[in-house]
């Protein structure tokens, strides 16, 4: 009962302050920078990215209703169409070779079983399509806070909604057929050192 009034009245407010980070809105802007069209964007969370998209349409796939909820303001005064589902990454209600566009920021951290999602994601873009994404992820060349983040994990998932810290999020990509078209690392410095090690890419279907 604790963890469910957790879950549903505090970690959604703590989540929107701590992702309104400087250096992660500024991520956020550059990632989107590409993106137009009709895009789907995966763990839409409280509509953080919203200011920084020239779409004309945006499918806002969240499966956590209360934390849709503080993004209505912000959808109701958005110039472009905003269609709320509230699904899972790992079944994405679309067709085959549909999107033109998929967007994830610090999403694929807490999916539980990213495999399947990222088979899915494949599955639904098109040909031609680009899945963009921003993520933190497991540091590969410091030994001490890599294994500091496979020692934190575990209480990481259980206050963050799934999250883990530790995730090769190249690997998986790699693993799923994607091929990089952009990719770069960078540490965002105004957060924890534990979790402030970024992956911003662009794939397509290898």
């Amino acid at each position: 009962m604790i963890y469910k009034f957790y879950q549903q009245r505090i970690f959604p407010y703590l989540l929107n302050h701590i992702m309104q980070t400087p250096s992660m809105m500024e991520a956020r802007a550059e990632l989107l920078r590409k993106v137009h069209g009709r895009a789907l964007e995966i763990g839409f969370g409280t509509g953080l990215n919203l200011p920084f998209y020239q779409v004309e349409e945006l499918i806002a796939l969240e499966p956590n209703a209360d934390i849709y909820q503080l993004a209505q303001k912000q959808v109701l005064n958005t110039p472009f169409h905003v269609q709320h589902i509230q699904a899972s990454a790992e079944k994405l209600p679309f067709a085959d070779h549909s999107l033109d566009h998929i967007v994830s920021t610090w999403t694929m951290c807490s999916i539980a079983h990213l495999e399947q999602a990222l088979a899915e994601i494949y599955r639904v873009l098109k040909p031609e399509g680009t899945f963009h994404l921003v993520e933190h992820v497991q540091y590969h060349d410091h030994p001490t806070l890599k294994k500091l983040q496979n020692l934190l994990t575990p209480v990481q998932k259980v206050i963050a909604d799934g999250c883990h810290l530790n995730r090769n999020i190249e690997l998986y990509l790699s693993n799923a057929n994607f091929k990089f078209v952009e990719k770069y690392y960078f540490d965002a410095d105004d957060l924890p050192k534990v979790g402030c090690r970024m992956l911003l890419a662009r794939v397509q279907k290898a």
